[in-house]
């Protein structure tokens, strides 16, 4: 386990273990051992266990299996080539589970005793993307009977058609606590530091991901309407410069416990980037993406000298996509206005209404987007709006004569893929739009196939008599990406 995560997890387990209630009530205390924590607290440690679940194996073997970046060598390299067993699925199992689910639900608990709803609400919503990720990655999941080991030894895994309803009433159930007002969580929010706007934001930006994982278009883009409608809105971990403490943890993976064990000269998304790959180059006369490139990869790696790997420079005058104290995106104004430029194309809402969304998110990428300060050289990233020609069968963006939405379309997803390095959602739309005529193609690293899903945890497998038998492999699709 990543160094960093140790670190979390030893504090994420005593909070777990804190936040059990005394079996003896009228027994004298040691305040040496305290055997409770503040709901204040555990809602602060939830809040941590969830960067480190959406940091770990769902941002690091994604990049692999995506075409974000390439698998070398150690233990990655054989990952890159889908060499990989279920125990090395325990860990993050685990943090999904007992780091951030149990500890939420406690939350929760503390939270409704005191009567702060908004505690209450923002940990929904936390606990909704963190379930709502387990699904996406792993398919049927245990929720409903995951959180009461006392009373439920074996939780049922429940289908993503079952489940994943019940987390968007969950979602739904976040935003009216937070609605109400009732309560307080100030400084002990590590990401809005209670801003409550920006919470329910957040929440209708993840309600339409669910809703498109089930491909309920119309509903999906309901939601991202209401969903995070700029970049300051937008949800990151932040990070720091303290080893094993809080630095980015891909950082930490990169230089430090696996250094140069991902690297990027063959990856399919370094290609779509850089200018020199004339073949593959996505920009044209409106798009110049040398800066993004530049801002996701290094040309001349610092952990693997002559090769392109990802960018995880910190210094003065060049801060690295994966830098030491670079935010990671768990919810973004950039994933909500893509999702309003896809689903206005698949809810029927029109070429120009979706064409709109899209230039919408060209202009804030024209405006240095997302990039890091020290990448926003003038001259190095160019996005200008598309008009309707340039879909047009023999237009800019159509010169191979598909129909014009579905080259529109094929635009969106591209987009969306670029703007998701680094995260599990690039590979759900990978996976969901896999067996569609347009979308991002992949070539398997090795063999015929590529990976459909994570495979489950050897412990869960184990210990839980209702864990699927036989236990999916690596390479079936799980059922909303059929």
């Amino acid at each position: 386990m990543n160094v960093r995560y140790k670190s979390l997890w030893t504090g994420l387990l005593s909070l777990t273990l804190l936040s059990c209630e005394s079996l003896v009530s009228d027994m004298n205390q040691d305040l040496n051992n305290p055997t409770d924590a503040s709901a204040e607290f555990v809602f602060t440690g939830t809040q941590i266990a969830h960067m480190a679940a959406q940091e770990g194996m769902a941002s690091r073997l994604t990049i692999v299996w995506s075409g974000y970046g390439t698998g070398a060598f150690q233990q990655f390299g054989t990952f890159g080539q889908y060499q990989i067993t279920a125990s090395n699925f325990d860990d993050d199992w685990n943090l999904f589970y007992t780091g951030v689910n149990k500890n939420a639900v406690i939350t929760i608990n503390k939270a409704n005793a005191l009567g702060n709803r908004v505690m209450a609400g923002i940990t929904k919503i936390i606990q909704a993307q963190n379930i709502g990720t387990a699904t996406e990655l792993w398919g049927d999941a245990p929720f409903s009977e995951a959180s009461n080991s006392a009373e439920y030894k074996n939780p049922k895994f429940e289908s993503q058609q079952e489940l994943i309803p019940k987390l968007i009433t969950l979602l739904n159930e976040g935003i009216a606590d937070v609605e109400s007002g009732i309560g307080t969580v100030g400084t002990r929010d590590i990401f809005f530091g209670g801003d409550l706007t920006k919470w329910k934001q957040v929440a209708y930006t993840l309600k339409a991901r669910l809703h498109l994982d089930l491909k309920q278009y119309a509903e999906a883009y309901t939601a991202a309407t209401s969903g995070v409608n700029g970049f300051s809105n937008s949800m990151y971990g932040l990070h720091g410069t303290t080893a094993s403490v809080n630095e980015n943890a891909n950082y930490s993976f990169m230089t430090n416990i696996r250094a140069g064990s991902i690297t990027a000269e063959t990856a399919y998304n370094a290609n779509l980037l850089n200018p020199a790959k004339t073949a593959t180059y996505r920009g044209n006369a409106k798009t110049n993406e040398t800066a993004r490139f530049r801002f996701y990869y290094l040309e001349n790696g610092v952990n693997a000298p002559g090769i392109i790997e990802p960018n995880t420079l910190t210094t003065a005058s060049a801060r690295g996509f994966f830098a030491r104290d670079a935010s990671f995106p768990l919810v973004t104004y950039q994933e909500n206005i893509l999702t309003l430029a896809e689903m206005a194309l698949r809810s029927g809402k029109g070429f120009e209404v979706a064409l709109g969304h899209l230039n919408a998110y060209r202009n804030f990428l024209n405006s240095g987007g997302y990039l890091h300060a020290t990448y926003k050289v003038a001259g190095t990233y160019r996005y200008d709006p598309y008009v309707t020609a340039d879909f047009a069968p023999g237009g800019m963006e159509n010169t191979d004569g598909l129909t014009a939405e579905n080259a529109l379309l094929r635009e969106i997803l591209e987009e969306r893929y670029v703007s998701f390095y680094g995260q599990h959602i690039g590979w759900n739309d990978e996976r969901r739009t896999r067996k569609e005529s347009v979308g991002i193609k992949l070539k398997p690293n090795i063999g015929s196939q590529l990976p459909g899903r994570f495979i489950y945890s050897q412990n869960e497998l184990n210990s839980n008599a209702n864990s699927p038998s036989p236990a999916p492999s690596l390479f079936d699709a799980i059922s909303i990406y059929q």
